[in-house]
């Protein structure tokens, strides 16, 4: 008898919400059968089954908010469970060896247990930088108090996030019906993430105009071709590039703050993440190595990107490793909007809807009508001057205004 519990999902995922249970008591698996489907706060991951035999039991349920560690299934099976896919090893055990029976690995007080992991998120920590104090480095509770005691005594964070909590709610129902509805992970995630962004960078956002008029014919000449390559010739796409080239030539914008050592950290890749609206909730995927690819090239992945969001399939390594952000709401609508960092980024490009509006022209000594596209970038003050990001953004405007910029200096 082997206790089949969640494995690790990927980096800073603790938990996640069942979807669908594709066993029950008596089914036969087989090494690497998708036993659950879930949600996380990033993706939706299929779990394997990481051995041969028969479920015996099933512990867990179709919405049921589940740990890393956690119990799912008890199979009887011949042999042993290997490690691997499927299952977490505890410290101090042998790949391969066969958990029988009590607690599932990790539930005890001074391991890298549920509740430590629940509390890190509660405190607003990675338990990823918490150093254990217990054999083989485990992490207890009291490590992760300790640990948040020290950064807030350094001045590196505020009070923890109960200090912080939001005035209770009244009762609505004393002015009509109300419906409560569970958040999924993804929007559980996304208000968790934004609310520690907003109050831990000091945000300043700035605005300005590109005349895309000249670009706006280019892409109608080229969208065909860029088609026939299986992606669309966005401004998202052509803004990638921009960004890219941009963090080039402005480096401290591909840069992460790291308060606890006094370092700021100089990336030397450039990766750009796009956000994606999907039904559930703000996705961005992240396009490596933008600086190295054409616009083709970042069509074609772009497309492919967003359609996986869209269809839950993106893998946690595709939201990973972000240098800098753009999000684009263009297709929806609005003039200007003040885009939150995506830390630990330090910059974020927004678009708005471009309009045709008239613009003086000097030269011609009248106003002509021009396709305008409303810009909005906003950074983290700690490791940007508003000076800097004047200028950045104003060779983003120059770049999309004259595209030979980017062979020029990008």
């Amino acid at each position: 008898m082997a206790d089949f519990t969640l494995p690790e999902l990927g980096e800073n995922v603790t938990s996640g919400d069942v979807l669908r249970v594709l066993v029950n008591p008596g089914d036969t698996l087989a090494t690497g059968q998708v036993v659950l489907e879930l949600e996380t706060d990033k993706a939706t991951i299929e779990v394997p089954s990481p051995v041969d035999g028969r479920v015996a039991e099933v512990y867990v349920k179709v919405g049921d908010k589940i740990d890393v560690g956690q119990l799912v299934l008890r199979v009887n099976e011949e042999g042993t469970v290997p490690a691997g896919p499927g299952r977490r090893v505890p410290d101090g055990e042998a790949p391969g060896s066969v958990e029988t029976g009590g607690a599932a690995p990790g539930v005890g007080e001074g391991s890298a247990a549920p509740s430590v992991r629940r509390l890190a998120r509660e405190l607003g920590v990675d338990i990823a930088d918490v150093p254990g104090s217990g054999p083989g480095a485990r992490l207890s509770i009291d490590d992760v108090k300790a640990y948040v005691n020290r950064l807030i005594s350094a001045g590196v964070v505020g009070a923890p996030r109960e200090a912080h909590a939001a005035e209770p709610l009244p009762d609505f129902t004393r002015w009509g019906q109300v419906e409560r509805q569970p958040m999924r992970s993804v929007r559980r995630r996304t208000a968790e993430h934004l609310t520690a962004a907003w109050t831990t960078i000091p945000h300043v956002t700035q605005h300005d105009l590109a005349d895309i008029t000249a670009l706006d014919k280019v892409r109608s000449r080229y969208a065909k071709q860029v088609e026939a390559a299986g992606g669309s010739l966005t401004l998202t796409a052509i803004a990638v590039k921009v960004a890219a080239a941009a963090l080039e030539v402005f480096p401290r914008f591909n840069t992460s703050i790291d308060l606890a050592a006094g370092e700021i950290v100089y990336k030397k890749y450039v990766n750009v993440g796009i956000a994606v609206d999907t039904d559930r909730g703000l996705l961005v995927p992240v396009v490596r190595d933008a600086d190295r690819k054409n616009i083709v090239q970042l069509s074609v992945e772009i497309a492919q990107l967003a359609e996986k969001a869209r269809a839950g399939k993106l893998a946690l390594e595709e939201m990973q490793g972000g240098c800098f952000t753009v999000s684009n709401l263009g297709g929806i609508g609005g003039t200007y909007f003040t885009p939150i960092v995506n830390a630990p980024e330090v910059a974020i490009l927004g678009m708005s809807r471009a309009r045709t509006e008239p613009v003086w022209q000097p030269a011609a000594g009248q106003f002509e009508p021009r396709r305008m596209l409303p810009l909005s970038l906003s950074y983290d003050h700690r490791a940007i001057d508003g000076a800097d990001a004047v200028r950045f953004l104003r060779w983003v405007v120059e770049a999309l205004e004259e595209p030979f910029l980017l062979a020029l200096e990008g």
